[in-house]
């Protein structure tokens, strides 16, 4: 009889905890989108140069698909690639089956030679186009090869290794007045053998008539007690939202393989242009991104290494809060 009893709480606390399970997934925002980058997922070229991702992961069942995902949401543009020159002697971004694990795919970056006017290398996911995108959550999943290594041997101090970006507003066209961002990336001190840590600036930007551009450094951030994994997978949880300097957010964490999770950044800091008058939210951001200088990228070609990472398992949601 106790059994039966015990038993019977059992379940019922089993429905009880189901049900708290399913309140606290409601309160983590809309998913937007979600990928493993599995079948049926594909790059594919532009005709000018660029690249997208097609297709739908179907190891989901819906907000899968890397077109009708974003075209059809109401706040979000289009996703596609950019690289902005070169070609696939110089970089390139594949789904790949994962080294050493085959049954999974992934998402590779690889980038060799300066591919933007031999100035520059760039590699990234852009979402563009967006209206009305306050606040948002985002997490994925990210190796760096171990060529990475020969990272920490750069005798210089590196400010510009970037692996996500969010413009609040574009910084890129006379038209789009308040122009904005926040820039995520990889530094290191100056000095071979250092170790790489994440670091976080944002910027207003102004835009000359010439074409030229000056960025004014707002706030700086970076974690130097937190080594980024090379590797070894690690996970980034990210969430953005609009405000000021009493109401703005970023947040970032990052998870290892050994599930031990850290957060490298809580910030409550403007996320928008300083004189801006009325925001109107993240109208393009980079989720993804591998953006670096010549200078970088020639040292590791001159040491016979290359600057390569995988990507895995990108989620997007609106409205989601890690607090």
């Amino acid at each position: 009889m106790v059994k039966i009893l015990y038993l019977i709480i059992l379940l019922f606390c089993s429905d009880c905890n189901s049900g708290q399970s399913e309140k606290n997934d409601q309160s983590k925002g809309e998913i937007i989108f979600h990928s493993g980058f599995e079948a049926d997922s594909k790059v594919v070229i532009r005709n000018n140069g660029d690249a997208d991702i097609t297709g739908a992961d179907k190891s989901f069942t819906d907000h899968n698909d890397w077109v009708e995902s974003f075209d059809n949401h109401p706040n979000i543009g289009n996703f596609n690639l950019q690289y902005q020159g070169g070609d696939t002697t110089m970089r390139y971004a594949k789904i790949i089956p994962e080294p050493g694990n085959p049954s999974n795919n992934v998402l590779k970056f690889w980038l060799d030679a300066p591919n933007v006017g031999g100035s520059k290398g760039r590699i990234q996911g852009n979402i563009y186009g967006n209206n009305g995108l306050y606040e948002f959550y985002q997490s994925v999943r990210i190796f760096l090869h171990d060529d990475f290594n020969t990272v920490k041997e750069f005798p210089k101090a590196i400010h510009w290794l970037t692996l996500a970006e969010f413009w609040n507003n574009i910084t890129w066209s006379q038209s789009v007045p308040y122009r904005f961002r926040i820039t995520l990336g990889i530094g290191k001190e100056a000095g071979a053998g250092n170790n790489l840590h994440f670091i976080l600036d944002a910027q207003d930007c102004e835009l000359f008539e010439t074409g030229g551009q000056k960025y004014n450094t707002i706030w700086a951030e970076n974690n130097k007690e937190t080594d980024v994994p090379v590797g070894s997978w690690f996970t980034l949880d990210l969430y953005y939202k609009e405000g000021n300097a009493e109401t703005g957010k970023f947040y970032l964490a990052m998870t290892t393989g050994k599930n031990e999770k850290k957060v490298i950044f809580d910030l409550t800091r403007i996320t928008h242009n300083t004189v801006d008058p009325q925001p109107d939210g993240v109208g393009d951001f980079n989720p993804i991104k591998l953006y670096t200088s010549k200078e970088l990228i020639d040292f590791m070609h001159s040491r016979g290494k290359t600057l390569q990472m995988f990507w895995d398992d990108y989620s997007l949601w609106k409205d989601r809060s890690p607090y």
